[in-house]
């Protein structure tokens, strides 16, 4: 479901239903024509009506208020609103179960202020890299972390219309992050994160190496004029990179690659180790229409490999039962999808997702961890790196604008981008970087 459709959970952000940001935050009076047609908008829709009377009943108790008409008295009484600010910061602590002093469940809450703010700059900084300028915060919404702040400025007419959107995204991204800080702790991610390293240098990984130390390659391959798709790669060591002299068509690739021992041969390997941090998760969120991170973050430790073959892949499978073994854990595989050896195409289930990824993906399960594994060859990685429609910068792309996120964070009517047109943008973009 889309985070646009009338029966997305995120209804209060959209910008074409009845909680749209108004162009003046000044209630109309009770019986004029705006609020009638405001009525009517909002009782086209039964759920609707049930999830407005859900947010007021939520924000009169957070502001501790009994009426609309009280929060201009908090807007402008400096005191009062210091008041309602520190009962609000115990109010979150109990709801996500934060526990410290007060100083410490405000900075938990600020972090949460910064993760909003992340999610925005994340966007920003690569998928909309040429548009920042459109899509830039308002300097008082990003400077702004206290929830009663945000939520005054949400009813104070003094700010544009663009601010007041800011500030009420900002909430809700706030509340995202807090839901998946709570699920961290209650998971233990970060002390699961630490002991699945652990166990890749203790149990995986060659004993000739030190911990950290990285063999480089570089990867010169050959790509087809027609999706520059890769038609065949050579491994070389610097020395014979240094030599190379590219043409049009061709791409020098830097790996830095680990080892494991299978028997008396040491198999080298490429490897990306990621815990998704809070902004991507918020972001997943958003793309799966969901507030639950149990139910919508399911690959919060991740591992990608790249390895020279197949058979390769086979011994590093082989490799890793044994390692687990050999830490005392049993490992089962789950949710596998093998595209590497199987004719049948990847059904990705993800918006922007292609069907022509090939790829081994499964979840390890051992040591009380989850943890995704995607596996590739060389030359499947590097599809994976440069091809068209399934080059990961595009996938990005197609999946932030496909699941209407871009939408929803950056409507149209305030920020005034063409949706459609910077999506084709943004993909002949990658394209260029890629191919050029």
């Amino acid at each position: 479901m889309s985070v646009l459709s009338p029966a997305s959970i995120f209804t209060s952000l959209q910008q074409h239903g009845p909680f749209a940001v108004q162009k003046s935050a000044r209630p109309s009076p009770p019986f004029s024509k705006e609020t009638r047609q405001w009525i009517q908008n909002l009782r086209r829709d039964s759920s609707h009506v049930s999830k407005y009377r859900a947010l007021r009943s939520q924000l009169f108790e957070f502001l501790g208020i009994e009426d609309f008409s009280q929060i201009n008295e908090l807007i402008h009484t400096p005191t009062l609103r210091q008041e309602r600010s520190n009962r609000s910061f115990q109010l979150i602590s109990n709801m996500f179960g934060i526990n410290g002093t007060p100083k410490e469940i405000r900075d938990r809450v600020y972090e949460y202020a910064r993760t909003a703010d992340n999610v925005i700059h994340s966007l920003k900084d690569k998928i909309l890299s040429p548009y920042a300028s459109f899509i830039e915060t308002t300097n008082e919404i990003e400077m702004a972390n206290d929830p009663i702040e945000l939520i005054l400025i949400m009813f104070d007419d003094r700010y544009h219309k663009k601010a007041r959107f800011e500030a009420r995204r900002k909430i809700t991204l706030m509340t995202l992050a807090g839901s998946i800080d709570q699920r961290e702790r209650e998971t233990e991610i970060a002390t699961k994160f630490a002991n699945f390293l652990a166990f890749l240098n203790s149990y995986v990984w060659s004993s000739e190496l030190k911990i950290g130390e990285l063999d480089p390659v570089y990867l010169h391959s050959t790509h087809a004029n027609s999706d520059f798709h890769c038609t065949h790669v050579d491994v070389l060591n610097p020395t014979q990179a240094e030599q190379v002299k590219l043409v049009q068509g061709e791409k020098l690739t830097v790996l830095k690659r680990r080892r494991f021992s299978s028997g008396q041969k040491q198999v080298p390997i490429y490897v990306s180790i990621r815990k998704k941090p809070p902004e991507a998760k918020v972001l997943k969120l958003l793309r799966k229409n969901a507030k639950n991170p149990a139910i919508a973050v399911d690959d919060e430790l991740g591992l990608m490999a790249v390895l020279d073959n197949i058979s390769d892949i086979k011994l590093f499978q082989h490799h890793l039962t044994r390692s687990a073994a050999r830490a005392n854990s049993l490992m089962v595989l789950e949710d596998i999808s093998d595209t590497l050896t199987e004719s049948s195409l990847y059904r990705g289930r993800a918006v922007g997702s292609s069907q022509q990824t090939p790829m081994l993906k499964f979840f390890a399960r051992l040591g009380g961890m989850r943890v995704e594994f995607i596996i590739h060859t060389n030359q499947t990685w590097l599809n994976y790196m440069y091809q068209q429609d399934v080059a990961h910068n595009e996938y990005e792309v197609k999946r932030v604008f496909d699941s209407g996120v871009v939408e929803l964070l950056f409507p149209h009517d305030i920020f005034h981008l063409d949706h459609q047109q910077t999506r084709g943008e943004m993909i002949r973009f990658f394209r260029r970087q890629i191919e050029s």
